[in-house]
């Protein structure tokens, strides 16, 4: 089924009922040089959110154990799902046969000067590059990203364009953000940093992902 024939029964659901944060909203038009991304948490949370897949709604996923700090908005980008055409893109680059999708949407971190004080929204964002980060066998990338328009952020092009600071402290969290006190079970390691291009290759493999996975869905 075309993504054309799925259209106009979702907008018509989304009249009558608030939309799925996954699956309900669209990704925009203007994919993937400005995504719509939902924003699941922000740098002042102390617990980790993120939605249930079920029902749309946000939920504690766990609090975090350390004091790590989010350096930037986190969530993901509707209508995507890590899936083979993502993996194998880790897959060939690091020759490894036996990585797969983790099943997820696209996670992102979007870079902003504000103090936005909430998840739970919307936000047009533009992809500068992203992590390649591998979850023990499991593909599961981070799309980096600056808030369009951001007076600060929002000039930036291409992931030359941030201080290697602020890469460094993105890649810190997401090395240490599921580590537990006391327990040295370490399996995350973060491969590469890439550009745009790559990014944007990332999330058109993911977008044909999501249209494989609810196509499998629709006609199993």
């Amino acid at each position: 089924m075309s993504r054309k024939k799925l259209d106009p029964i979702g907008k018509l659901m989304g009249l009558r009922y608030k939309s799925h944060p996954w699956h309900g909203i669209e990704i925009g038009d203007n994919s993937p040089e400005i995504i719509t991304s939902f924003v699941e948490m922000v740098p002042t949370d102390t617990v980790k959110y993120e939605v249930d897949k079920a029902s749309g709604y946000l939920t504690i996923d766990r609090p975090q154990k350390f004091s790590s700090i989010l350096p930037a908005l986190y969530g993901f980008i509707p209508q995507t799902y890590c899936g083979d055409k993502l993996a194998e893109i880790s897959r060939k680059k690091l020759d490894r046969p036996d990585i797969i999708g983790d099943s997820d949407p696209l996670d992102i971190c979007i870079l902003t000067e504000k103090e936005i004080t909430h998840g739970d929204i919307l936000v047009q964002a533009k992809p500068i590059g992203g992590f390649r980060m591998i979850d023990g066998n499991e593909a599961d990338d981070k799309i980096i990203a600056v808030l369009k328009g951001d007076a600060v952020y929002g000039s930036y092009k291409d992931i030359d364009d941030c201080p290697q600071a602020v890469i460094d402290r993105l890649r810190h969290y997401f090395l240490t953000y599921k580590d537990m006190p006391g327990e040295n079970s370490h399996k995350c390691e973060i491969t590469h940093t890439y550009n745009k291009k790559e990014a944007f290759t990332v999330i058109n493999n993911s977008v044909k992902d999501y249209r494989n996975f609810i196509e499998k869905m629709l006609f199993e």
